[in-house]
């Protein structure tokens, strides 16, 4: 481990010489050895491959099967309508795992294009993919770190590391530092630096220690690279109803053989017959409906600023019963803010917008230093430099004390540099005929150095009374987490040695600055709670930072209730996801930590979320069931790994996205349970014929035009039904929960066989109305006929209306509003027009074996069609009705 050895040490064993670096012959032969410094991605699959791959699926396997059934009995027509419908879902597939799977292409486009190394003791600047192990590099402000450096030089050097720890201060760094303890978190190692991190302030020297995929972040590509995405509960729904439809269908084709053979009835014809019964058991149009669905729910999350790369993760939004949510940009601001000023015995509250005035001279005097006494900048809103630095800037601005109008007049003549031993930092301003020393940094440091303080403009002696004072203030912040920085400052009448400069000072007092909660995410975090949703904190921050703003944002009660990196080191894997509920805010973690703290959670058969917006994040997010990132200061490697970008990078929009996800899972359920009722009508009415050894009413082309014309409009418009105001009071759904939970089976099973019934019923009237019965031998062509279309236009006009009870499994349609869903009236009435049309239009009613209905036969006709609907809200009476009475 590179930093528990010094700075010597790993230069002998990288064998190379730190005034002259590599050789050009070293530099290649290395490069022959390691290869290129950049991520490797694993193959891209082609796009036949991709195609071929969304082909392997249960219900896909059986629509095959009836596109080559009706291919060998030459209904062709019904052949392509099934392939397209396979095509459209393949290409579906395929274009959204093509979009998704982007995660380390945005990692290789992250490393840095150019690297300024010594080489045969010149420094040059190269391609950082030219960078090979032994490199020195040279490493000034703001410049990208091309590669996993062990620091062998470093004047008061920061690198801002927050892409990779998730902390939003920047490291300081020191390449004399030591670290014998090998679990020491990535945050902490100070004498190293990281590939892809950037040098925000001071300079330095490192020695290369790995490229490319041995780098920090290499390693989270390789766990990118390596992880498989598991299927959503949806899919696993899909596929398992899938698994059971196809062998329903092949068990329908074996027991009507078993009866053709027991009744001696032709062959071909039960041939015939078993192939309408397999067509009947498989909803052709659900794989395309779903999609449909999906599709139109992540337009409509896009309205709420979450744009969803991969359909299923909709539905999986409306499982969530864990967010797992970062720190830094994420529930905070990732912007450093002054909450206070302290001047002795005086506490002032910085407002959190809008200009205030300092009243007391000591504050103003306090804040003048904390301006001029800094190197960032900020003009116009735009800031360049160290956070903490451009914190203190808007202070300055909030005060009128901005660092343009303070340097007219004040103009620096001298500094003394911050430093990572010292803490402070300080410069040496004109201030009218003589000059002023400013100082700021740690506070316990600006006393060692003070011998008075300012108190209400007269400079005091600095007494233990005093210090007492100044501490007790500093502590108060700290037990806040806020981060505190003091000033001083003393008048000279001349420019003054740097090293006599921190002597004798003047305190002015002190700050507390935090990176602070986004505003509105307290209340998202309190509705989540409501919904049954917990939320945690994994940040790579200090423990008792991630405590305070959890505690604020009502996400954690007590310190008790966080656990550090560290801490979860020392746990075993089991002994982890045993005690994992008993934490919500998890400290200096790293990748693999954060991994972890998801698996913990998914063992518990928990749905989890993770939301981020660094290169750290990108496993966890990979891991995760749904991984949230940020699109606006998300990196484009969190993007990449994620299924759900928010645009606007509200933890609220997680909360809105997930009540959108519950109440798609909901549609997508109503529209199941809808089309797999209306095939169970169609196979109670054939396998019922079959059975009693009576006429089949139905032919297989007349159930494929209603499995995917009639039904599909009514299945989409219930997919986009409003959604239920009361979603994100109930609980998650359990994601083992089946499709027919909650009564929806028994609705199924009644709707169904009333669909049956009333389709027998009408075959029988038609055949009744020519003197025929249901056993009569011989019945006429033309007769069969006009059943045949009776019981036709009975089975899609059942289901049509059947739909409108479909909307609520316990209130009425007038509850709901009968045109609350104005689709589903359309879809209803464009389907009675499609049944019109069929058998008006001679081409096709020859087509189907239909003929034109009467308008009396039409009132009989709408009159069966009305009876599910009727029974089925009758059924809802009786058990609100059981439900008021227990």
């Amino acid at each position: 481990m590179w930093f528990s050895s010094d700075a010597e040490r790993a230069l002998k064993e990288l064998d190379v010489d730190r005034t002259n670096g590599l050789s050009a012959e070293q530099a290649n032969s290395r490069l022959e050895q390691y290869g290129e410094n950049k991520l490797k991605g694993k193959p891209k699959k082609s796009v036949l491959v991709l195609f071929f791959a969304q082909l392997k699926d249960m219900l896909i396997y059986v629509l095959l099967g009836a596109a080559v059934i009706t291919l060998l009995i030459g209904e062709y027509t019904d052949s392509i309508i099934i392939l397209l419908v396979v095509i459209l879902n393949a290409v579906i597939g395929v274009f959204q795992e093509y979009k998704a799977e982007k995660a380390i292409e945005a990692l290789q486009k992250m490393t840095t294009p150019k690297a300024l190394v010594r080489r045969d003791s010149e420094v040059i600047e190269i391609d950082s993919k030219m960078i090979v192990p032994g490199d020195i590099v040279v490493l000034d402000a703001g410049r990208y770190i091309p590669a996993d450096l062990r620091l062998i030089e470093s004047v008061n050097l920061q690198i801002e590391e927050s892409a990779l720890t998730g902390e939003s201060v920047p490291s300081e760094k020191n390449a004399a530092r030591v670290f014998e303890d090998p679990k020491t978190p990535l945050g902490d190692l100070a004498n190293m630096a990281f590939m892809s991190t950037l040098v925000t302030y001071g300079r330095a020297e490192g020695v290369v220690i790995g490229t490319g995929m041995n780098t920090e972040i290499g390693k989270i590509a390789k766990g990118l690279e390596e992880h498989q995405t598991d299927m959503t509960p949806l899919q696993k729904r899909l596929a398992e109803l899938g698994k059971v439809l196809g062998y329903i269908a092949i068990a329908i084709c074996a027991l009507i053989f078993i009866i053709a053979l027991i009744q001696k009835r032709d062959l071909f014809e039960m041939f015939l017959t078993a192939i309408s019964l397999a067509v009947a058991a498989i909803p052709e149009g659900l794989p395309a409906i779903v999609a449909i669905v999906l599709a139109l729910g992540v337009t409509r999350m896009s309205r709420i600023n979450a744009i969803v790369k991969r359909l299923p993760a909709v539905e999986t939004l409306g499982s969530v019963n864990i967010i797992c949510s970062d720190k830094t940009g994420t529930l905070t601001q990732n912007k450093m803010t002054v909450l206070h000023l302290y001047t002795q015995r005086n506490f002032l509250d910085v407002p959190s917008e809008g200009t205030a005035t300092a009243t007391e001279g000591t504050q103003k005097k306090l804040i003048q230093t904390l301006v001029l006494c800094t190197d960032a900048t900020l003009v116009d809103g735009e800031s360049t430099g160290d956070p903490t630095e451009i914190a203190l800037l808007e202070l300055g601005e909030k005060y009128h004390s901005s660092k343009k109008t303070l340097e007219d007049g004040h103009e620096r003549v001298a500094e003394k540099p911050f430093d990572s031993d010292r803490k402070l930092m300080s410069t040496l301003n004109k201030e009218g005929s003589h000059y002023r020393l400013h100082t700021k940094g740690a506070f316990d440091s600006i006393l060692k150095i003070a011998t008075h303080a300012l108190v209400e403009g007269k400079k005091i002696p600095l007494t233990d009374e005093i210090k007492a004072d100044y501490l007790g203030a500093a502590k108060e912040m700290s037990d806040q987490a806020l981060r505190v920085l003091g000033a001083a400052y003393k008048d000279t009448d001349e420019i003054i040695d740097p090293d006599d400069m921190e002597k004798d000072l003047i305190v002015l007092g002190l700050v507390g600055m935090i990176d602070p909660p986004r505003l509105e995410v307290k209340d998202a975090i309190h509705e989540a709670k409501q919904a049954g949703i917990r939320s945690v904190m994994i940040t790579g921050d200090h423990q008792h930072t991630a405590a305070a703003i959890a505690i604020e944002l009502g996400m954690a009660t007590s310190l008790e209730q966080t656990i550090s990196g560290s801490e979860i080191d020392a746990l075993p894997d089991e002994e982890l996801s045993a005690k994992i509920d008993q934490y919500r805010v998890f400290s200096r973690v790293s990748p693999e930590h954060k991994v972890k703290i998801v698996k913990a959670f998914q063992s518990h058969g928990n749905i989890v979320s993770m939301t981020g917006d660094g290169v750290n994040d990108a496993p966890s997010l990979k891991n995760a069931d749904i991984g949230v990132a940020m699109g606006i200061t998300g990196t484009d490697v969190s993007k990449g790994a994620s299924d759900m970008i928010l645009t606007d990078d509200n933890f609220t929009t997680i909360v809105s996205a997930i009540e959108e996800g519950r109440n798609i899972y909901n549609n997508i359920k109503k529209a199941v349970v809808f089309l797999l009722s209306c095939n169970l009508g169609e196979i109670v009415a054939i396998l019922a014929s079959v059975l009693f050894y009576w006429p089949v009413p139905l032919l297989p082309t007349q159930i494929l035009w209603i499995n995917l014309i009639t039904d599909t409009f009514p299945a989409i418009a219930l997919g986009v039904d409003p959604g239920d105001k009361d979603v994100m009071k109930r609980p998650p759904r359990n994601p083992k929960e089946s499709f027919f939970a909650g009564g929806a089976a028994t609705r199924a099973i009644i709707g169904g066989s009333l669909i049956g019934i009333l389709t027998l019923t009408a075959f029988y009237f038609g055949l009744s109305e020519h003197g025929y019965q249901l056993g009569s031998k011989s019945i006429p062509q033309n007769v069969l006929t006009y059943a045949e279309t009776m019981a036709f236009v009975v089975l899609a006009v059942s289901q049509l209306f059947y739909a409108l009870s479909m909307r609520s499994a316990t209130h009425t349609i007038f509850r709901v509003g009968l045109f609350s869903n104005k689709y589903l009236i359309g879809a209803i009435l464009l389907g009675i027009i499609l049944q019109f049309i069929v058998i008006s239009v001679p081409f096709l009613a020859s087509a189907f074996h239909v003929q034109m209905l009467s308008l009396r036969d039409w009132m009989i006709v709408i009159g069966f069609g009305l009876v599910p609907l009727v029974v089925n809200e009758i059924i809802k009476g009786g058990f609100r009705m059981r439900s008021r009475e227990e």
